[in-house]
């Protein structure tokens, strides 16, 4: 299948994923700092510069996309079309990387959690934050959120 638009348009759009700020991660900081959890942002000493750190806690918060990530049982995160070759490996890179980064964060004593983008629909956020916000204050090792029947609706 071709491209519908051209190379110089696609790679505007391209460059226009932002990969830091974006409105997952600003609601999501948000509603961590309305509870009163303090943090810092892209820790670039730590494996995979977490989106938020929590020091206090020793946990690192990434906000996935699920798209990019390929986000398990989720709609969003589907095979393109066109040159399905380069997106099953760029993937697949993605995914190993996201679990070594996991397992070096556990290794130096580091506790993760992975938020994904759909999770953070309107009418799933306060589960989500609920959820995140219990986990911060446990103490198991590893959070992903709760996998709902509704992201494949929509």
């Amino acid at each position: 299948m071709v491209d519908r638009i051209d190379k110089a348009t696609r790679s505007r759009t391209m460059a226009a994923i932002r990969s830091q700020n974006t409105k997952p991660e600003k609601w999501v900081r948000s509603a961590l700092h309305q509870h009163g959890f303090r943090f810092r942002l892209h820790n670039k000493k730590l494996p995979g510069s977490p989106d938020m750190v929590l020091h206090k806690y020793k946990a690192a918060i990434f906000i996935n996309g699920c798209f990019w990530h390929q986000h398990p049982h989720c709609k969003v995160a589907h095979l393109p079309k066109t040159r399905q070759t380069f997106w099953q490996n760029k993937f697949a890179q993605n995914m190993a990387r996201d679990q070594k980064v996991l397992y070096q964060l556990k290794v130096l004593g580091w506790r993760a959690a992975i938020v994904w983008e759909c999770g953070l629909k309107k009418r799933l956020r306060d589960e989500t934050l609920q959820c995140l916000c219990q986990w911060l204050v446990g103490k198991a090792e590893y959070f992903e959120m709760p996998v709902y029947d509704e992201f494949n609706e929509d």
